[in-house]
């Protein structure tokens, strides 16, 4: 049971710094800071592997314990889980635990979010930009070529005469 309970505290600490990340994230896509946005997206490749060690870590213990405890059979969800612990004090911090990695599992959600809006706010910009240009460019081409032509036009026309 000690080892569920540490499992699932690493659990929280990985969401706690995943939310710390994303909060940064979220400053360096306002400032157009890209080359810390970089460096936060690699830290946040190692956090997601440890965070996905971590799960596996978590799994195998409650697979364990279903085991041990005789519910082998039973589906493996936090429900079935909860009801087979012999105390309620277990029982009360196993949930209690759970319900504090929902909320910061919602948290990082949003933040997610929130970074994608941002980024896709972002591209737009660019894209706008990139088009309001375009036009300009086009015009000083057209206008180069034109009077490119117009100078072959008086030219063959000066020569005819």
């Amino acid at each position: 049971m000690h080892q569920l309970h540490n499992s699932m505290h690493q659990l929280i600490t990985l969401h706690e710094s995943l939310i710390d990340l994303s909060y940064d994230k979220v400053t360096h896509i306002k400032q157009g800071d890209m080359d810390k946005l970089a460096k936060l997206l690699m830290e946040e490749r190692k956090l997601v592997q440890s965070l996905a060690n971590a799960e596996d870590t978590r799994q195998n213990l409650v697979n364990e314990w279903m085991v041990r405890s005789g519910n082998s059979d039973k589906d493996q969800t936090m429900t079935s889980l909860l009801e087979t612990f012999s105390t309620d004090e277990d029982k009360e911090h196993i949930e209690a635990q759970l319900n504090q990695l929902i909320q910061l599992i919602i948290e990082l959600r949003h933040v997610e979010q929130l970074n994608k809006e941002l980024l896709e706010q972002s591209m737009q910009f660019v894209q706008f930009s990139l088009d309001m240009l375009q036009p300009s460019i086009h015009n000083l081409n057209y206008d180069g070529n034109q009077q490119v032509q117009d100078s072959h036009k008086h030219s063959v026309f000066d020569s005819k005469a």
